[in-house]
């Protein structure tokens, strides 16, 4: 009987999934990683692949707006038919807002449970449904233990003026604060860096370049600054969502345009960024195939906020001694990286044309300065490490 931790990204209509064999340390690859999309809508799929990535299921769930319960049950016996010799020991969940109570992993009981429940109004699109993830595994496996994974809790170590806004200490004191995100990506990405760089200890900046994006500058491994702030629509530009916006832009269209809260959230998180900008595509690859000036305008844009936050976290950091580049942008769009670092010459970032073309890991060139890195991350990995440390399994 082989023994393994599932671990869960759980999002509005998704869910993400993927087993790790418990070994020691927990196996650095995925037995089995998969997704199941269109959650509460007419017709939901699941796919999953094997550790040699081989599509091992592609199937539609039966019943229409499918429930993240019933999801969750279809899962499971899905595992149970297919990995009959698999005993699930513990499950690992990304949560997105640990609150100002939470900077590490925790197992999740009932008082748990309801502080991170008490954490939605701080994230309300993404909190809810880790939630409703917690909740459908304890009822369907309520022997099995849970840990909460924070996207908050890496970022728990930057000074308390990089995480403070100028405003009444009234406000701050209810927890309106700068927390950042997709801390599992950035806890990976130091935890690997020293197998790649004998700067991991100085002066990194790491871009996590993605459909969501940020960035965060570590000194000693640990986080000093990052883009993301009190919500995930700050910094840089993303797929959808608009990054750095003057609030006085807000203000301005409720008060002119007569726009709800509802109407605001939906622009600012669901048609600005990337697609908004363009009009075409949230996609990179789509933008980057095409000759339309808007979809041009789209990417000079996402580079420039990068190239412009990366000056703000270097003057955090007291100095850059390497650049990482990290998520489905970062790791696999060599153009990008080459705009970014093109702008980035007078820091002393110089690029391997022919490196950054292969996707490798060292794309610096031999006249730079700074070291330059595109390392793949794996926060599914981190949380399947996190629950079998915290459980001692």
């Amino acid at each position: 009987m082989s023994r393994g931790i599932l671990t869960i990204n759980a999002g509005s209509s998704s869910i993400k999934f993927a087993l790790y064999e418990l070994a020691h340390p927990v196996s650095a690859h995925a037995e089995v990683s998969g997704q199941i999309d269109g959650i509460g809508t007419a017709t939901t799929r699941m796919k999953a692949a094997n550790r040699a990535g081989e599509r091992i299921a592609d199937q539609t769930l039966a019943g229409e707006q499918v429930s993240h319960t019933q999801a969750f049950d279809a899962l499971l016996k899905w595992f149970t038919q297919n990995y009959a010799g698999w005993e699930i020991v513990a499950v690992g969940h990304r949560v997105v807002h640990g609150g100002e109570r939470y900077s590490q992993p925790t197992v999740v009981d009932h008082q748990v449970l309801e502080h991170l429940v008490s954490f939605i109004p701080l994230a309300p699109l993404h909190e809810p449904h880790n939630v409703a993830g917690i909740r459908a595994l304890q009822e369907l496996l309520p022997a099995i233990p849970q840990v909460a994974c924070f996207d908050t809790a890496f970022h728990r170590a930057q000074p308390d003026v990089a995480q403070m806004f100028g405003l009444p200490r009234s406000i701050s004191a209810e927890g309106i604060k700068r927390y950042g995100f997709h801390g599992l990506s950035y806890e990976y990405i130091a935890r690997a860096l020293p197998q790649h760089s004998r700067r991991a200890n100085g002066r990194v900046i790491v871009a996590h370049l993605g459909n969501g994006a940020s960035m965060a500058a570590m000194v000693e491994r640990k986080c000093v600054a990052t883009t993301l702030g009190f919500s995930t629509i700050d910094g840089l530009l993303m797929g959808t969502r608009c990054g750095n916006l003057d609030p006085g832009v807000v203000l301005h269209l409720m008060e002119t345009k007569g726009l709800t809260v509802k109407d605001m959230t939906r622009m600012l998180y669901k048609e600005s960024g990337l697609l908004g900008v363009s009009g075409i595509s949230q996609d990179m690859r789509t933008l980057l195939a095409s000759d339309k000036p808007e979809a041009q305008e789209a990417v000079d844009l996402f580079c420039y906020r990068i190239v412009r936050e990366l000056g703000s976290l270097a003057a955090a950091a007291g100095g850059l001694d390497a650049l990482v580049f990290t998520g489905g942008i970062g790791e696999h769009a060599a153009e990008i990286r080459r705009r970014v670092c093109l702008q980035l010459e007078w820091l002393g970032i110089h690029l391997d044309a022919e490196a950054n073309a292969r996707h490798d890991i060292h794309i610096g060139a031999g006249n730079s300065s700074v070291d330059v890195l595109v390392i793949p991350t794996n926060e599914e990995w981190m949380m399947a490490h996190h629950a079998q440390t915290l459980l001692g399994l």
